[in-house]
């Protein structure tokens, strides 16, 4: 089709709708899933004001209803939108409108984790190239001295990634807990990290993503994001190297409706236990 200046990729449409990521929606297309106008597309292939997609049969439409949550995800919560997974962050919500986690936050670990339709906001938070802020709470099982923060704050390889981590910022919070801020989202980071410097991890919380913070929200409890955090967070994201929110700028997305955030404990579900955290070997942060 080319490049005509109405035309949108398709995997930003589906992401637009609120289906599922960018990144999802791919898969979907190199799976044979997605059709345009009738007839399977492939990777780069864009459509134009009209034409029909469908995703499995299903017709994708422009969703206008954007939603944005903050979630205290508990352990043993897997971030995944397959809910035939048992313990996907989907069901355990229970949410009416259908929303996708931004990035992950695995099942050993807890904390903040961002939940939206917004296809195209996930997508400038997670491209690393835009060396957005994550902030974490980890407690480990030797005591952190000042060479360990040293060593963690310069950059530590990571064999099988084939990579030194990025300088980051990291403070000593009590004997044996710490303060990590990453701008990277590589796999298991923070715990290859201390394995590296033969640490283990016991327990590691998300407590920030960008300007967003878990504050006193219950584990295990959700609440939508105040208008002002999302003006905040588009404006964050007003540069970052991708097309903004469906040819629009950040302050022409529509207006979320501006009352005092509530929080939310998720449908059928009992809260959490809020004991201290358990000695356990995590597998990712």
């Amino acid at each position: 089709m080319g490049n005509h200046p109405d035309s949108i990729r398709l995997n930003k449409a589906i992401s637009d709708s609120g289906y599922c990521s960018r990144r999802k929606a791919d898969v979907f297309i190199e799976q044979g899933r997605v059709t345009l106008n009738g007839t399977i597309v492939s990777l780069g292939d864009r459509a134009m004001p009209g034409d029909l997609i469908h995703v499995d049969g299903h017709l994708i439409t422009k969703n206008t209803n954007l939603v944005y949550i903050a979630l205290n995800k508990p352990v043993d919560i897997t971030c995944t939108t397959d809910q035939r997974v048992e313990g996907n962050v989907v069901d355990f919500i229970g949410h009416k409108e259908r929303i996708f986690h931004v990035g992950r936050l695995d099942k050993p670990s807890e904390g903040l984790l961002l939940m939206t339709n917004d296809g195209d906001i996930v997508n400038k938070i997670l491209r690393a190239g835009n060396k957005h802020e994550k902030e974490y709470i980890v407690t480990t099982d030797r005591p952190v001295t000042d060479d360990f923060i040293r060593r963690m704050s310069s950059g530590i390889p990571i064999a099988e990634l084939e990579t030194t981590t990025k300088n980051c910022h990291v403070e000593r919070l009590s004997r044996f807990a710490f303060k990590i801020i990453l701008i990277q989202g590589l796999n298991r980071q923070i715990r290859r990290m201390c394995e590296y410097l033969e640490y283990e991890v016991l327990t590691l919380k998300r407590t920030r993503i960008m300007n967003i913070n878990l504050g006193n929200l219950a584990l295990g409890t959700w609440r939508d994001l105040t208008p002002k955090e999302v003006k905040e967070l588009q404006e964050a994201v007003s540069d970052s190297n991708n097309n903004s929110y469906a040819g629009q700028e950040p302050s022409q997305a529509p207006e979320l409706e501006k009352k005092a955030p509530v929080t939310r404990t998720p449908r059928n579900k009992e809260r959490p236990s809020q004991d201290g955290p358990k000695r356990r070997r995590g597998r990712t942060t």
